[in-house]
């Protein structure tokens, strides 16, 4: 590993800056398909060679494959050869009573067709309910089409301690699960980590900037009424409110602040850069609408903290008083405030 990459399994290396696809899928406006393309190749030019989608995220799949053509025809198979793509397997809510081993495999042929491969580079998989039993049967059948070598790599989307030690020990040779984590939230050190530091398993961490709150465009703001503009900044809200609340919050903001202007960089690039040292984390998945954010992302990269930028963050966490728990616990009660904001079935009719 150096400042840029990580061995995510023996062979396989990825950037430690990933590009996300969620802003892609429709939800944050109308996309240009020619300019998304342009925008995801632009990423690859600045360093951040890993990208990450869903079976769920309508489109992306599909502009991520065309990208990685682009890039072959333009530049050649062996460049385009160095992205590298991560995708997810979410199956439907509703689904889970009946899963089967085709449902499984439907699934990865569809991102294997959408994204224009011969073999997935990780596939991490989600499950939204405990009490149904079915995962590690839809887990044992992942890792058959490893095995084939239709996939590259098995990985988990926000399973919590107790099942991914389950998963381990049936033999499922999971290399990361994808996470929540920031300076907002660190439920994946409570337990998680230790586990993970055991089994040699990686973290991919989404919510590093926790959907735009963690930047310089919220310091010093008044709190923002409900609902907000996108279920994503709703759900990034009650974290902050978890978090001990919007006071605390701009405590934190210019905690960040101060230490962005040390280094000459802004608040989200520092909450980025913190969650990269954290124990176990292999990249962090930052989201890019245009261009100028590509570059910007990159720059996580480059940034070392000094032990005085670590300790002004710690003093404000240290103060903090949630999130509690274990990953991903508050979003799966379905009548909580976290889980209820959720959207539980998001493949229906994307076949």
């Amino acid at each position: 590993m150096n400042a840029k990459t990580f061995e995510l399994s023996p062979g396989y290396q990825i950037s430690r800056v990933i590009r996300g696809g969620w802003q892609l899928a429709g939800g944050h406006g109308a996309i240009d398909r020619e300019q998304a393309v342009t925008d995801l190749i632009a990423a690859f030019d600045a360093g951040i060679i890993t990208y990450d989608c869903a079976d769920i995220y309508t489109g992306v799949e599909e502009l991520i494959g065309a990208a990685r053509l682009r890039l072959a025809r333009e530049r050649g198979l062996d460049v385009a050869a160095k992205m590298k793509v991560h995708t997810k397997l979410v199956p439907d809510l509703e689904v889970l009573s009946r899963i089967s081993r085709d449902y499984i495999r439907g699934i990865v042929e569809q991102s294997l067709r959408r994204l224009k491969a011969e073999r997935l580079d990780l596939v991490q998989f989600h499950w939204w309910d405990y009490d149904l039993p079915g995962y590690l049967d839809a887990l044992g059948w992942l890792d058959e089409m490893r095995r084939e070598g239709k996939v590259r790599n098995v990985g988990t989307t926000n399973f919590d301690t107790p099942h991914i030690a389950e998963i381990l020990k049936a033999g499922i040779p999971l290399v990361s699960q994808q996470l929540q984590y920031s300076v907002l939230d660190q439920r994946p050190a409570n337990s998680l980590a230790a586990l993970a530091a055991d089994n040699d398993l990686r973290f991919l961490c989404y919510g590093s900037v926790a959907g735009g709150f963690l930047s310089d465009r919220w310091l010093g703001q008044p709190e923002p009424e409900m609902p907000l503009e996108n279920r994503s900044l709703i759900k990034y809200k009650l974290i902050i409110d978890d978090f001990g609340g919007w006071e605390l919050f701009q405590s934190l903001l210019r905690a960040l602040k101060a230490v962005g202007d040390r280094h000459g960089i802004d608040i989200a690039t520092i909450a980025s850069a913190w969650v990269l040292e954290q124990p176990q984390v292999a990249a962090v998945i930052v989201g890019a609408r245009n261009q100028a954010h590509a570059l910007a992302n990159a720059k996580i990269m480059d940034v070392k903290l000094t032990a005085e930028d670590r300790s002004q963050i710690a003093s404000v966490i240290g103060q903090s008083s949630g999130p509690q728990g274990d990953v991903y616990t508050l979003e799966r009660d379905r009548t909580g405030r976290h889980g209820s904001i959720m959207h539980y079935n998001l493949n229906a009719g994307k076949k």
